[in-house]
């Protein structure tokens, strides 16, 4: 299978008021617009869509949400040179803004998804006025972009609530006048799930160029936009109903794509965060990169560590809290006790404490091999500013300096490590939270979230020093009601299931929408910082505002833009 070109067409400039003299002379480097409309420009069209959801500029970008989802859920800190180094984003992890709603990484971030979706919606207007003896797979496209559109409003919806919803036939001039509340929080889910829908009910179940989402891909991320918003919310964010007919149908697909998509869990957990298993047997939708120049764009990030064989910049540093979550006690997470006695963040802990092996696969502490490599031993000066956030450094979104998909960029590291959206661990797991929440099929969520965790225990063959032994003691194990855990309860089994989440997707930008969609971020969040802040003084002043925090405000500078007609989020 080749791979999709996802960054074919360059930009394209469309002139007016020539002079007379070049009339009859097309200029060089120039296509007019009205050349964009035959089916072959408009595959460009359609990969320019595509390319710009790889967008990834550190404070414009359209990849993973690691600071919007991951440090504002306590999985880890901003790291970096310190509090003031991205500024902004120390007052995101902290909630303690200044001026909040005028701010410069606030306002890229809202503008970087509309520039997106214009893309999005200039391919789809082109697309429609084809037909389908003209482009042949134009009922395709018409799904793939709805799918594409739906992936960039998901991010709006999860980070501010309230947006402008303008789709292909809304007129330019009218984007001012969309109001960011002419439309409720569940008819804006709506929208969603309508695109989805669609995707879901035209696109093929395999696609020739991976990175087009397939129809099993709509079908995971219609139940992921489903299961979000069968939490309904009232106007302060307070969870006030769990919608039952859209749980039914979230276990409903989730078990289609599990029994059907032919995707099964990764033998070793690693294995979703190497270049060389990507676009493998778990992964449903990811987005591509490549360390190819000339056709496509490096995932680059800031959590770097900066030894020489890297070099910047020390971003996304686990918390203590996280990596102790990953303790156990009879092979079960050690629910009531995690967070007190001996800190998981350390090489003498790793070796005393009984832990889940999915710790090594996401965080490393100095003295522990990096990325696999027993011989490639992490040292304390690779962390850029200790004092204040201490040791630990993330490694789901790295790749090893040796990888044939590294490539430095300087001053910045580069990889062609693809970013999976859509994995099949996710799916199982939603399908045991609909199957729990609705108290049906119990023994079934439970061996659901037992697969998982028997895959975590025997993810451990990467995990060894040079020598041959294990880099942590290991000891993980199914839950067995009755035996190392209490009566699988509806109670007892969301717990459980909450934790499984968070432990399979640490650092990988979920979890603060999580805590937000159950309804129970400022809970959390406060009981985080109240521990966290006597380990990191930085963290004193942290505090988590209820009917407020749970999503960002509307920049400022938008609300000037159209003249006050946006509607600024409850608490601002």
């Amino acid at each position: 299978m080749k791979a999709l070109n996802i960054f074919g067409l360059g930009l394209i400039l469309v002139l007016s008021g020539a002079c007379e003299s070049m009339l009859d002379t097309k200029p060089q480097g120039v296509v007019a617009d009205e050349d964009l409309n035959e089916p072959e420009q408009v595959e460009k069209m359609i990969n320019a869509a595509y390319s710009f959801v790889g967008q990834n500029h550190f404070n414009k970008q359209m990849g993973m949400p690691y600071e919007e989802g991951t440090v504002r859920g306590g999985e880890a800190y901003k790291g970096g040179s310190g509090t003031n180094d991205n500024a902004e984003r120390n007052r995101w992890e902290t909630f303690t803004y200044m001026q909040p709603t005028n701010v410069g990484d606030l306002d890229n971030l809202w503008w970087v998804h509309y520039v997106a979706v214009g893309r999005v919606h200039d391919a789809l207007r082109r697309v429609k006025n084809l037909t389908a003896e003209q482009y042949p797979l134009r009922e395709q496209r018409i799904a793939e972009l709805r799918f594409l559109r739906g992936h960039i409003y998901m991010y709006m919806k999860q980070c501010f609530k309230f947006f402008p919803y303008i789709d292909e036939d809304t007129p330019q001039d009218m984007y001012d006048k969309v109001s960011n509340d002419a439309l409720s929080d569940q008819e804006l889910w709506g929208k969603l799930i309508e695109d989805f829908r669609f995707a879901a009910g035209v696109l093929p179940d395999v696609q020739a160029e991976v990175g087009r989402p397939t129809g099993f891909a709509a079908k995971a991320y219609l139940a992921k936009t489903l299961i979000f918003a069968a939490y309904e919310q009232d106007d302060n964010h307070n969870v006030i109903n769990i919608n039952r007919e859209k749980l039914t149908e979230v276990a409903a697909l989730c078990k289609d794509i599990i029994d059907n998509s032919g995707k099964h869990l990764a033998p070793d957990f690693a294995e979703n965060f190497l270049c060389e298993y990507e676009n493998g047997t778990e992964s449903i939708w990811a987005i591509q990169y490549t360390t190819d120049s000339q056709t496509g764009r490096l995932n680059s990030w800031l959590v770097s560590p900066v030894n020489s064989d890297y070099g910047c910049c020390g971003f996304l540093q686990p918390s203590v809290n996280m990596m102790n979550r990953y303790k156990t006690v009879n092979g079960v997470p050690d629910f009531e006790n995690f967070n007190t006695g001996i800190l998981l963040d350390n090489k003498d802990a790793f070796a005393a404490t009984p832990m889940d092996p999915r710790l090594m696969h996401t965080a490393a502490v100095p003295g522990m091999p990096w990325k696999y490599a027993p011989s490639y031993i992490m040292g304390e000066n690779w962390v850029r500013t200790p004092e204040v956030y201490g040791y630990s450094m993330s490694q789901k979104l790295l790749v090893s300096p040796t990888s044939d998909c590294f490539k430095k960029t300087n001053p910045f590291m580069g990889a062609g490590l693809n970013w999976d959206v859509l994995r099949l661990d996710e799916v199982m797991l939603w399908r045991a939270e609909a199957l729990i929440q609705l108290e049906q099929e119990m023994d079934e969520a439970l061996r659901l979230i037992n697969e998982i965790r028997e895959r975590a225990a025997n993810s451990t063959d990467r995990l060894k020093f040079a020598d041959g032994t294990p880099t942590g003691r290991f000891d993980v194990q199914p839950y067995r009601p009755g035996l190392n855990c209490p009566a699988w309860t509806k109670e007892f089994a969301l717990r459980a299931l909450r934790w499984e989440r968070h432990l399979e997707f640490a650092t990988e930008g979920k979890w603060f929408f999580d805590l937000v969609r159950w309804g129970i971020a400022a809970e959390y969040m406060n009981a985080y910082f109240n521990v966290e802040k006597t380990r990191r003084s930085y963290l004193r002043d942290a505090n988590f505002t209820k009917n407020r925090d749970e999503y960002f405000p509307i920049p400022e500078v938008q609300i000037s833009y159209v003249k006050g007609l946006y509607k600024q989020n409850a608490g601002w």
